[in-house]
């Protein structure tokens, strides 16, 4: 082999992942042939059977056990423990392997992901103090290894999105390990123009996966960084789409350092990649946003759209407006397309919340990609399996385990209003599975709840079900409480109100996916109504005590403490203050800057009526009164609790 010619070990390369796999119990069972995948653990031995090995259900298991991730593991281990076992385990493992998988078995992508693992954990044990090499002729049939499937993969490029990412930036490494600057080059300017198509201009991955746009993201950051380490020319528009990446990814991350699982993916804290870019790019907003507020400035942007992807950010703050960083709302709204491929799912205008140190609702994640007939690959993608409304109980696309085939559902952004205290978001979807049109409002008050207002509008009757998601803690301690007034969820995060009239609430079974193959029990809320046009109305307030916040000045009742009223006019449905004549009224007003075009501000009302208080949030022009996210036209006073 010419292009390993003289090389005996690899040269170093940046590997932004080792943190992650410092595991001594993984080494350990590694040690003991036994491998954990998508939640199953299986004894296959330290030289398996890699072609064929038995108990697996779910080809997933097989794609991610032959990428070899334990060798970063078994690497740690014997740096932290210089016992000689933890190489001679992984010296097993990786020459099995070459003897009984041939060049091209696997798919690009896995062979690409197994390269990169294998260059990152041999840099490790060499780096270690005890390691002296390894056995006689392994190092020389890795490295022809290496080389032969890198230039497989090279011939066998997937077309596009992650997986092409993914091999490019193997390719890259591999030309740096092996010295072969050119191939790195020419790699590196590959992905750089991969980059430019699968971000999208308002930085969003062209999947719309927020779990696959921060493992592509890595990808890119790690080309970055070995070019810059190596010396390459590094393009002008790879940095530029690293940096719009950067920027969803900030603002998709939760107060507590989470990025929620939107279409397929996983939960997960993806900080240390972050952070590593606030360094890299001189990025201090990123760095503030890895270290909870301890390092670098606060964003300054808190109602953030990116409006190719879909996807609008509302936050209360970032630590910096007198509530602790995590303890700030956040909340997320999907009004966007499924994404390109397969990754999408049928969740369009739903939302994920967080408040007070831990989310409210949840996008339940993904669990698995297996098909066969569990069901659980439809239930995780469906649209009952989000915070959306379902309709009929079908799906908003014709479900498929992978890229559709049939026509799919479209959603649109309406508009976006924003001034103090006030930030409304309003979208619609229209689906091919029926005739319905759902729009959805979402109002979030005061920085601090929110108000959902689902209008759905059909030429003939359906069964309609807002359904709300809650955490897996919340399994066994939410309960429901009926009134006259109004319907509340009482959970361990906060409060769900469905006022009287915007339909009836009920508690179902439902499940929440922390990782691949791992699912949990939680609760899911229901709210239902049929009929041919229908508005469900939900308040949801993130807290698990009592709080006066949502209030203005004076007023000492919990926001829900009294009843919600409401009322329905024509086409149009919404949260009204019905009160007698003569009743008193206390007013709060926060005003705006003023805007291009005229003054606007946000005038809260607190309508006293005997006891039963309620607020009403409209918006004040020199014009007169526009109300927020409301159909044009006269619709009543909207938003209120």
């Amino acid at each position: 082999m010419t292009a390993v010619l003289g090389v005996t070990t690899p040269r170093p390369v940046i590997c932004l992942t080792g943190q992650r796999r410092r595991d001594i119990a993984v080494a350990d069972a590694a040690r003991a042939g036994r491998f954990t995948h998508s939640g199953l653990t299986l004894a296959l031995g330290r030289r398996p059977d890699w072609l064929h090995p038995s108990g697996i259900d779910d080809e997933e298991w097989r794609i991610e056990w032959v990428k070899l991730y334990e060798g970063l593991d078994l690497a740690h281990a014997y740096a932290v423990t210089g016992e000689r076992d933890y190489l001679s385990t992984w010296q097993d493992l990786v020459d099995s392997f070459c003897q009984q998988v041939q060049v091209g078995q696997d798919s690009s992508d896995i062979s690409a992901r197994r390269l990169q693992n294998w260059l990152y954990a041999w840099q490790s044990f060499a780096a270690a103090p005890a390691y002296d090499g390894l056995r006689p002729g392994l190092a020389e049939r890795l490295l022809e290894k290496i080389d032969a499937d890198a230039r497989h993969i090279a011939q066998h490029l997937t077309a596009q999105r992650n997986h092409r990412t993914l091999e490019l930036y193997t390719l890259l490494l591999v030309g740096l390990a092996l010295r072969d600057d050119t191939r790195a080059q020419d790699a590196l300017t590959a992905l750089a123009d991969n980059a430019r198509i699968d971000i999208w201009d308002d930085g969003v991955h062209r999947e719309c996966s927020t779990d696959y746009h921060l493992i592509v993201l890595r990808s890119f950051v790690g080309a970055l960084a070995n070019a810059r380490a190596a010396g390459l020319t590094v393009p002008d528009v790879l940095l530029d789409r690293v940096h719009r990446g950067c920027d969803f990814a900030l603002h998709v991350q939760r107060p507590d350092g989470i990025t929620p699982a939107l279409s397929d993916g996983d939960p997960d804290d993806f900080r240390d990649l972050l952070a590593g870019c606030a360094e890299l790019l001189d990025r201090p907003d990123l760095a503030w946003a890895t270290s909870a507020g301890r390092r670098g400035t606060p964003p300054p942007d808190r109602a953030v759209s990116f409006p190719i992807g879909g996807y609008h950010i509302q936050r209360s703050g970032w630590g910096d407006r007198g509530r602790a960083y995590a303890d700030e709302r956040f909340g997320v709204f999907d009004c966007g397309p499924l994404g390109d491929g397969g990754h999408g799912h049928y969740d369009q205008l739903s939302v994920e919340l967080y408040g007070d140190g831990g989310p409210l609702v949840v996008d339940p994640g993904r669990y698995t990609y297996a098909a066969h007939g569990s069901g659980w690959r439809r239930w995780f993608k469906g649209t009952a399996g989000h915070n959306t409304v379902c309709m009929d109980g079908l799906d908003q696309t014709a479900y498929r385990p992978g890229k559709p085939r049939d026509p799919v559902s479209t959603a649109r952004l309406i508009g976006r209003w924003t001034i103090p205290g006030l930030d409304v978001v309003r979208g619609e979807v229209i689906s091919p599975a029926y005739d319905a049109v759902h729009t959805r409002t979402v109002a979030f008050v005061r920085d601090d709840y929110w108000i959902v207002h689902d209008r759905l509008r059909s030429a003939v009757p359906h069964r309609y079900s807002a359904r709300w998601h809650l955490p897996a803690d919340a399994q066994g301690g939410t309960t429901l409480r009926a009134a006259a007034a109004q319907t509340s969820v009482h959970t361990p995060a906060g409060l769900l109100v469905v006022p009287a009239g915007c339909g009836t609430v009920g508690l179902e079974e439902g499940w929440v996916s922390p990782a691949y193959g791992v699912k949990l029990p939680a609760p899911v809320v229901a709210v239902r109504t049929a009929g041919t046009n229908a508005d469900l109305v939900t308040v949801l307030l993130p807290g698990g005590a009592p709080r006066q916040s949502a209030l203005p000045p004076g007023r000492g009742d919990t926001p829900l403490d009294t009843p919600l009223q409401t009322a329905v006019r024509g086409q149009s449905a919404g949260l009204h203050p019905r009160c007698p004549p003569g009743a008193p009224t206390r007013r709060w007003t926060r005003r705006a800057n003023p805007p291009p075009g005229g003054n606007v501000g946000a005038s809260v009302a607190v309508v006293a009526a005997g006891e039963d208080d309620r607020v009403e949030v409209t918006v004040r022009r020199p014009d007169g009164t526009d109300t927020v996210g409301w159909d044009a036209g006269g619709a009543p006073e909207w938003l209120l609790c």
